[in-house]
């Protein structure tokens, strides 16, 4: 009885949730409409006062940067151009994801990464993912908030 009432509670729970997204406030960074023959995503979403940041790769004109570092200075800057496209700065971020084609470049993504923050680091993860899009060594999806 009491996991039936459990059960009862979670499914209200959801449904209250999911009523709440859909009255959520929505608008896209530089999106495309569906009729476009680019890439089918947004660079970012907004849903209320948290921006949900597409996973972006660190190329350079020429591809594939040289280094781990002019890789992962390259993902960071497009983060914070995105970021700060939006009025927002790098300590807004409040989770970031780094997917990773050769977890060896552990290190030298961090002594990047942590010259982008000046108050506290955001939660984090850093997964070993294989072969990445382009071949690029890194791909970083984060989530920021104004709050």
């Amino acid at each position: 009885m009491r996991q039936r009432a459990l059960l009862t509670g979670l499914a209200v729970g959801l449904a209250f949730a999911a009523a709440s997204d859909v009255s959520a406030q929505r608008s896209y960074v530089g999106g495309r409409s569906a009729d476009d023959e680019g890439a089918p995503f947004s660079q970012a979403v907004w849903i209320d006062d948290t921006l949900y940041l597409s996973g972006m790769i660190g190329l350079a004109q020429g591809g594939v940067p040289d280094t781990a570092a002019e890789e992962a200075t390259n993902v960071m800057n497009s983060i914070q151009r995105v970021l700060e496209s939006e009025g927002l700065t790098m300590d807004h971020l409040v989770s970031v994801q780094i997917f990773s084609s050769d977890v060896s470049d552990y290190q030298s993504f961090n002594d990047v990464y942590r010259t982008y923050f000046t108050k506290t680091f955001p939660a984090r993860a850093f997964i070993g993912a294989g072969t990445l899009l382009f071949n690029a060594r890194f791909e970083v999806q984060a989530v920021a908030s104004r709050k």
